[in-house]
């Protein structure tokens, strides 16, 4: 899951962007609501969790507008604004959830899931193509029975492979779904990660099914089956 975090209180931010990468989601964090609102536009993330109170635009503009820019990603808020009136008024103009600060974080991690639940099950929770099977909410992926044990960037790659199965995904793609926006393009990451989805996807097997396509990006071969 990306998620786009807007918020401008440095330390929390830190904290709370550490504390979910660790979860295994891949967060960008922006401090304030016009570059925030620019950020949500051109790129796509999965989740927004949202303070109210920024420089720039507030959280309850940034939603507006995104709304009006027609960009349905769900979002959380999460502020020190307590009083029913502004709870009501952010989850009307089209909040999914409202959190008031201060908060635990596992609360604010189960309302995550809770959220990764809602909105997948309107697309799919298990994704397979061929024997490859991968189970996007308990996180687990496994090949003809055989448990895949793979990083939290290799899940999140393999995901995007078989949602486009067939199709090469070229390295741009790659880096804007799955890594923060300030991304190095020079970087070999991507193709790091990539062998080393390779050796635990296929190595094992006789029948290879990601492919490399020299100068152009990445496949994985065989038919999509959603549920």
């Amino acid at each position: 899951m990306r998620i786009l975090l807007i918020e401008d209180e440095a330390k929390l931010a830190s904290f709370l962007k550490k504390g979910l990468e660790e979860q295994g989601y891949c967060v960008s964090v922006e401090s304030n609501g016009s570059k925030a609102l620019e950020t949500a536009a051109v790129n796509q993330f999965d989740l927004i969790l949202l303070d109210i109170m920024l420089p720039g635009q507030n959280g309850f503009e940034v939603l507006k507008n995104l709304r009006d820019f027609s960009v349905n990603t769900p979002i959380i808020f999460i502020s020190a604004l307590s009083e029913s009136d502004h709870v009501i008024r952010g989850l009307d103009l089209g909040a999914v959830d409202y959190i008031k600060k201060p908060f635990d974080f596992e609360e604010l991690k189960a309302r995550i899931r809770n959220v990764a639940r809602k909105f997948t099950s309107e697309r799919a929770s298990v994704l397979k193509v061929e024997d490859l099977v991968i189970d996007l909410i308990n996180r687990e992926v496994n090949r003809s029975g055989q448990a895949i044990n793979l990083s939290k960037r290799e899940f999140s790659l393999l995901q995007l492979l078989m949602n486009n199965a067939n199709r090469v995904v070229s390295k741009t793609e790659i880096i804007d779904k799955i890594w923060d926006v300030q991304f190095d393009m020079s970087s070999n990451v991507v193709e790091v990660h990539m062998h080393q989805l390779r050796k635990k996807v296929d190595s094992d097997f006789a029948k290879k099914l990601i492919e490399t396509k020299i100068g152009y990006g990445y496949r994985i071969l065989g038919s999509l089956e959603k549920r």
